[in-house]
């Protein structure tokens, strides 16, 4: 029998811990090993408790959930799954260059909210189409990135296809579609793209992708 996915909830609000709590044991598949009520015990829960996700809020008293997030990553401990609301969507770039590895909104649905752990704890990334959005936005107001264009050059033109709608925020079923590939063709194309870019997830290669002007914000995708 496989092993359950540990989860550490961090949250400094008690209410919403134990809804988290109770959600996620509601799974069979799924155990929360310890709660935080800080970035603080969130990062020392890290290490002692070795959970394979860590469901992070922002704010939170004495360390936010963007420090303890750069700091768990940091010791490879866990991958970060960051909780974030419509108010707090200006810490999300933050939480990218962090090291998170997902991103969901508070109002996440419970079924959504499981899929979305047991996502990033089998090392995928994961992030809510209104977090992409965020993204893109904060892209859009950032100065014009370099053309670091020779990073992509040992991609294929089928990975770059498949890349750029990575950082469009479209999952593998949806690329599969578009392109007319299969999900298994598709997966593939992705663990190589992470793999020649030497990236860990993602989210990663989202950044990667406007970094280098493969993608710019606002553009039409191409047919």
């Amino acid at each position: 029998m496989t092993a359950p996915v540990r989860v550490l909830v961090a949250d400094d609000q008690a209410l919403v811990r134990g809804g988290f709590r109770m959600i996620l044991e509601a799974e069979p598949d799924l155990a929360v090993v310890g709660e935080a009520v800080d970035g603080v015990e969130a990062t020392r829960l890290a290490a002692e408790l070795v959970p394979d996700v860590v469901l992070m809020d922002v704010r939170m008293p004495r360390m936010d959930g963007i420090e303890a997030t750069r700091r768990i990553t940091a010791a490879g401990r866990a991958r970060v799954l960051v909780l974030t609301t419509f108010d707090l969507d200006e810490h999300v770039w933050d939480a990218v260059v962090a090291g998170a590895s997902g991103f969901l909104l508070k109002d996440v649905r419970p079924r959504d909210l499981g899929h979305a752990v047991r996502t990033v704890a089998a090392g995928d990334s994961l992030v809510a189409p209104a977090v992409t959005r965020r993204l893109l936005a904060e892209f859009t107001r950032r100065p014009p990135p370099g053309r670091r264009a020779e990073r992509l050059t040992g991609l294929t033109e089928r990975e770059l296809e498949v890349l750029a709608l990575i950082a469009r925020g479209w999952s593998n079923a949806e690329i599969a579609a578009h392109l007319v590939l299969s999900e298994t063709t598709v997966k593939t194309h992705v663990t190589r793209i992470l793999a020649k870019l030497g990236l860990r997830d993602r989210v990663q290669a989202v950044v990667v992708a406007y970094e280098t002007g493969l993608v710019v914000p606002g553009a039409a995708v191409p047919p």
